[in-house]
């Protein structure tokens, strides 16, 4: 019988490649890892790594394919044991972007530590693609995501449609080709190309009709809204990221030919959902609401 713990170590290694670095990830000695190592080649019988360099044998590979998906098998299982036992204590671990944690998660969040004390709530901060991931793996109970396509072994719900707006002066100018700095391109504030929306904002930018621009790519939300009110170009953003900022000095120009985004929550097809998972998404579906209606 192959030991869980020993094939944890050998899926980790086999992806960190560095026996300190696994040591470090799994909180363990470095000779533990290799105990664990040379238990899992004893039990199977056959070599599983090479170590100068470090590869996977033959073996090693066959035997992480099989790892990979009996360690995802049980953690997935233990999730839905836990939602059927109605978790009380433990952990719920939510997968969301820093825009979206801090627009919709707070409040609900508050409101669950007050309901839920025995639960500990981990924020794990992340890019749509990356939540999708955890939640599939089950590293995660919950995802928030915006732009999610419905595919195995993910269901999505929408929670509320975003639509699209530019933030920064002169965009009219610019659409008609006229540049107050004729030595430099005018430049659009956009997020870095390793997040889902950028797929669909790259399609929808010809729709703003500018002759000529340079693309500034940062990390988030905030950091375009701060750069374009600091003067350095126009930002394309979520309208709704714009509700909690008081005084922007920039303009604020809708965007009604951008397609309109979906925002909503990823659960695993089939995952069982504790109590504690449906009143807090009943709690964000109420500061969804609570939102909207500040602002209409």
């Amino acid at each position: 019988m192959l030991d869980i713990h020993w094939l944890n170590t050998f899926v980790t290694l086999a992806r960190l490649e560095h026996f300190g670095k696994t040591a470090t990830e799994l909180h363990m000695t470095q000779p533990n890892v290799s105990l664990h190592i040379k238990q899992l080649e004893q039990a199977t019988r056959v070599k599983l790594i090479e170590r100068n360099p470090f590869r996977l044998t033959q073996a090693g590979e066959r035997l992480l394919q099989s790892a990979e998906n009996t360690l995802m098998e049980l953690q997935v299982c233990q999730a839905d044991l836990n939602a059927i036992n109605d978790l009380c204590q433990g952990t719920l671990t939510i997968a969301a972007s820093d825009i979206i944690s801090r627009l919709l998660l707070i409040s609900p969040f508050q409101s669950f530590k007050q309901e839920f004390p025995g639960i500990d709530l981990s924020l794990l901060n992340t890019t749509s693609s990356q939540a999708a991931e955890l939640v599939k793996s089950a590293k995660a109970d919950l995802g928030f995501v915006m732009a999610q396509k419905e595919s195995q072994p993910l269901h999505f719900t929408e929670l509320q449609q975003v639509k699209w707006c530019a933030l920064g002066n002169g965009l009219q100018s610019w659409q008609q080709g006229i540049q107050t700095n004729k030595q430099e391109e005018p430049t659009l504030i956009l997020l870095g190309h390793d997040t889902r929306t950028r797929d669909l904002l790259d399609a929808a930018l010809p729709t703003l009709n500018l002759p000529s621009y340079r693309v500034m790519e940062v990390g988030s939300v905030d950091a375009q809204i701060d750069w374009a009110e600091a003067g350095f170009g126009v930002a394309i953003v979520p309208e709704f990221s714009l509700h909690p900022k008081l005084n922007l000095q920039t303009t604020i120009t809708p965007l009604p030919n951008f397609p309109t985004t979906s925002l909503g929550y990823i659960v695993r097809q089939n995952q069982v959902l504790s109590r504690a998972i449906k009143q807090l998404l009943n709690w964000v579906n109420e500061e969804i609401v609570r939102s909207q209606q500040v602002n209409t």
